[in-house]
C-alpha cells in the first residue's frame, strides 16, 4: 500500500473494501473499535470479522445516533448519577463517566462526548457546581453525533459555559469578549478567519445573556439592541442571529473536519486542505450532522487500509479504558479517576479553554512512568477483576500455559501493532522468574512498559 495513493483526496475517503492484500481481520476490526470507541473484547472482535466491514461501521455509528434512553444501562447510569449529584463530589462524577465509557453498549457516544468536552472545554475548577457540569456533559452527549448547529446554539446558552467564559458579566455598558472570541477561534472557525472587529461586534450580541437559578435567562435591559456587522454581514441584533452568521461561514465545515480528522485519524502529518475538503463537503451536505462525517472517516480507506495504524498517541483515558474493555476489567473507578489526574487528563478539568492538546503533548518522561504505574496500580488493586474474577484466578481459567503464549495473546489484545522480536525477548526474559499464578498480571505490567502501547 502506497501512502501517496492512500492520501489522495479522491481515494482517501472512499469506503474501504477488503482484498487479498488487505483482508478484513481482527487487526482492522480492533483498529475500528479503538478509534470509534474504546476498544473491543475477544467476543466482539470475533463477531465483527464475520460481518462486512462497512456494516460494522454503520452499526457502530447508528448505535450512537439511535441510543435508547430507556435501556437498562441508561437507567442504571441515571440512578448512579442521581446519587453522585447529591454528594457534590466531582471525582465521583468523573467515575460515573468512566463507568459509562467502560459499560456503554454504544461506546462511540462516550468517545464523541469526550471529543466535544475537549472542544467546548469547560473546567469545574471555575464553574464549581457539579450539577452544571453534569448538565453540560449530558448536553454534549445529546448532540455528539447529531446537529452541530443546534449544539452550538445550546452550548452558547449553557450555564457552565457562561460561567467559565465570564459571560454572566456581559452587560451592554461593557461587553465581555471572551465567549465571542472562543466561539470563532476555538469552537467554529479557527484562527485567521475573523477580525478583532468581528469579536467586538459579536460580544455585543451576547449582552444580557445571564443565569438565574442555574438556568439561562435573557435580560433585555442589559442587551445592546443596536445593529451589528459580523463577518461581512450586517443588521444583526440578537445573539441567536449572530451564532447563525458564524455557523454559515465557509470556514466552519473545514475547521470541524480538521478537528475530527485529528481526533480519529492521526496526530501527524498535518492534513492538506485538499484532503479535508471531502469531509467538509460531507458535513455541509448532511446539514451539519456529525454522524455522517464520523461514519465516512471510520469506514474510509485512510482509516482501514492500515495507513493510520500507530499514528495517534493514546490519551490517558483511551489507554486505560481500552485496556479495561479489551480484557473485561472492572475496578474501583473513583480510585481510577484519581490515578488519571497526574497523567494530564482529569475529566471535567481540562487544562484551559483550548482543551487537551493531545498528540505528542501526552508523552514526556514523567507521564510515561505515570502510565506504567497506573497499569501496575490498577492490576494490584484488590478490587480489580478480569471477567469478574481476581486476576490470578482468571489467569488459571485461560488456556495459556507459558510466557510466550501470554505475551502473544495480550499483545494482540492491547497493541495496535505487534511487538518486535527484541521487545518480545526482553519481556520474556523479565517473566522468567514470575510465579506461574501471577504470570498474566506480570505480562500485562511488562507490556505496559513498551513505548508502542501508547499509540493506537
Amino acid at each position: 500500500m502506497q501512502s501517496e495513493s492512500t492520501l489522495n483526496p479522491l481515494n482517501a475517503w472512499q469506503p474501504w473494501t477488503p482484498s487479498e492484500s488487505e483482508p478484513w481481520n481482527r487487526g482492522r476490526a480492533s483498529l475500528l473499535f479503538r478509534r470509534g470507541g474504546f476498544g473491543a473484547n475477544e467476543q466482539q472482535l470475533r463477531d465483527a470479522v464475520k460481518r462486512e466491514p462497512q456494516e460494522v461501521v454503520a452499526d457502530l455509528v447508528s448505535r450512537g445516533v439511535n441510543v435508547e434512553k430507556s435501556s437498562s444501562f441508561e437507567k442504571e447510569s441515571a440512578s448512579l448519577a442521581s446519587s453522585i449529584r447529591a454528594s457534590g463530589d466531582m471525582t465521583k462524577l468523573a467515575s460515573w463517566w468512566l463507568h459509562r465509557m467502560l459499560n456503554s453498549p454504544a461506546p462511540i457516544i462516550e468517545k464523541m462526548t469526550l471529543f466535544w468536552h475537549g472542544h467546548f472545554a469547560t473546567g469545574a475548577e471555575k464553574v464549581l457546581d457539579l450539577d452544571l457540569m453534569y448538565e453540560q456533559n449530558q448536553l454534549l452527549r445529546q448532540y455528539c453525533l447529531g446537529d452541530f448547529r443546534k449544539m452550538v446554539h445550546e452550548i452558547s446558552k449553557d450555564p457552565a459555559m457562561l460561567i467559565y467564559l465570564d459571560s454572566v458579566t456581559n452587560r451592554k455598558a461593557h461587553a465581555n469578549e471572551n465567549y465571542a472570541r472562543e466561539l470563532m477561534e476555538l469552537f467554529c472557525l479557527g484562527e485567521g478567519n475573523y477580525s478583532e472587529a468581528d469579536v467586538q461586534e459579536l460580544a455585543k450580541c451576547f449582552t444580557g445573556w445571564e443565569i438565574r437559578r442555574k438556568q439561562f435567562r435573557f435580560n433585555s435591559y442589559q442587551h445592546d439592541n443596536s445593529e451589528k456587522a459580523i463577518l461581512g454581514k450586517g443588521s444583526i441584533k440578537s445573539g441567536e442571529e449572530a451564532i447563525d452568521v458564524v455557523l454559515d461561514s465557509e470556514a466552519m465545515p473545514r475547521f470541524i473536519a480538521y478537528k475530527l480528522y485529528k481526533f480519529f485519524v492521526c496526530d501527524e502529518p498535518e492534513p492538506s486542505a485538499e484532503l479535508l475538503q471531502p469531509l467538509a463537503k460531507k458535513f455541509a451536505e448532511s446539514d451539519y450532522k456529525i454522524g455522517p462525517v464520523v461514519e465516512m472517516i471510520l469506514g474510509s480507506r485512510l482509516m482501514l487500509s492500515g495507513w493510520s495504524v500507530g499514528k495517534r498517541v493514546r490519551s490517558p483515558i483511551e489507554l486505560t479504558i481500552e485496556l479495561m474493555r479489551s480484557l473485561n476489567v472492572t475496578a474501583n473507578l473513583t480510585k481510577l479517576a484519581e490515578r488519571l489526574k497526574p497523567l494530564g487528563q482529569s475529566l471535567f478539568f481540562p487544562p484551559n479553554v483550548k482543551g487537551w492538546v493531545g498528540g505528542r503533548a501526552w508523552i514526556n518522561s514523567s507521564t510515561l512512568i505515570g502510565r506504567s504505574n497506573l497499569v501496575y496500580d490498577l492490576l494490584n488493586d484488590e478490587n480489580t477483576r478480569i471477567e469478574g474474577k481476581p486476576i490470578n484466578e482468571w489467569s488459571q481459567s485461560v488456556n495459556l500455559s507459558n510466557s510466550k503464549q501470554w505475551v502473544d495473546s495480550l499483545a494482540e489484545a492491547l497493541f495496535a501493532s505487534k511487538p518486535s522480536t527484541t521487545e518480545q525477548q526482553t519481556i520474556l526474559s523479565r517473566l522468567e522468574k514470575a510465579p506461574k499464578g501471577s504470570l498474566a498480571k506480570q505480562a500485562i505490567i511488562e507490556l505496559a512498559t513498551l513505548p508502542r502501547i501508547h499509540v493506537s
